[in-house]
């Protein structure tokens, strides 16, 4: 049985005026089309959905239950149609993320937020990872795109900038790096019960020398660009102890284990172990963060959307925690 989604919605008509007349009005329809268009699915169904009178034209017991499917898949068909619609509008769809935990936490809240303000109907699947894991959605397509962080030539896929963010070293209170140049020593200071770190001179990453070091897992970019500026201060560390989570690493340094270095997005999802922290420099080191995707893949216009916003003008977003800043220009 073959019907067409008009012939559905011709019976559909009749039905509800009770009449080939004003069906066709309605439908603006010549009356002999839709005759001939109900007998053609009489003898396709094999049954007589009508019943026709000199007054009305009424369903047969069998066509009241093919009218009940026939309304049932117009209004699937009309749903879909719609959101098909919408699709294409950039008003509808799903875009998928792939990202980097301290991104999901620090950057893309507010690029979400303020993307849901002119898409509410489209659905947001971020998925975060090490950076490896990252990279690797994208070139799969497991993901429409990336937040992440170039830590080398991004190969086949496509990487543009939008933010920045520094180094710092962080450290437990009463660290000699809490000393600032006057050998005074600099630590959290209390304004409304919040405490604040008092900004100090940057420290050089050769004053890094014999610490005790708490380093991120080799699999994570905050490694690949840590690993970097020692090699060139020549740096050579104390002990060693490696962790993967940000939270390991932040516990283990409060316990006095040894300093680290973290980029400014890591910064807020550290809070709780109370670290100081002062900026690293010589060199000045810095993370391109952007929006990693393949340029072979085609993309949903939500998606094209979405990446719009990311690479808008600094007027689109809020600000970034201390340590990051948005790309102008």
């Amino acid at each position: 049985m073959d019907l067409t989604i008009q012939q559905l919605r011709v019976v559909l008509s009749v039905a509800r005026e009770g009449s080939f007349t004003a069906a066709g009005e309605q439908m603006r329809l010549a009356q002999s089309s839709l005759s001939r268009t109900v007998a053609e699915v009489e003898r396709r169904v094999g049954i007589t959905l009508f019943e026709r009178t000199t007054r009305r034209v009424l369903l047969t017991p069998a066509g009241r239950e093919f009218a009940d499917v026939a309304e049932r898949v117009v209004a699937e068909f009309d749903r879909g149609i719609n959101h098909f619609s919408g699709f294409l509008a950039g008003t509808r769809g799903l875009v998928r993320i792939a990202t980097l935990p301290s991104l999901a936490a620090t950057l893309l809240p507010t690029i979400v937020s303020r993307f849901r303000q002119d898409h509410p109907d489209v659905r947001i699947h971020i998925e975060d990872g090490l950076l490896g894991q990252v990279l690797d959605r994208v070139r799969t397509g497991q993901v429409d795109l990336a937040v992440t962080v170039l830590t080398g030539p991004p190969e086949t896929l496509g990487f543009r900038q939008i933010a920045v963010d520094h180094f710092y070293c962080v450290f437990p209170q009463g660290h000699r790096f809490a000393k600032a140049d006057d050998g005074q020593e600099r630590g959290p200071i209390a304004l409304e019960r919040e405490p604040i770190a008092v900004e100090r001179e940057p420290i050089a990453w050769a004053e890094l020398a014999d610490e005790a070091f708490i380093a991120f897992d080799q699999a994570s970019s905050v490694r690949v660009f840590a690993d970097r500026a020692l090699r060139e201060a020549r740096v050579r560390l104390g002990p060693i102890t490696e962790a993967r989570n940000i939270a390991a690493v932040a516990g283990l340094a409060a316990a006095g284990l040894g300093v680290s270095a973290v980029p400014g997005l890591v910064l807020p999802l550290i809070e709780f172990a109370r670290l100081d922290r002062r900026r690293l420099a010589h060199p000045a080191l810095t993370r391109p963060i952007g929006v990693m995707f393949d340029p072979l893949r085609p993309q949903a216009p939500v998606v094209r959307h979405f990446m719009e916003l990311l690479e808008a003008g600094p007027e689109t977003r809020s600000p970034l925690p201390e340590g990051a800043n948005w790309k102008t220009g």
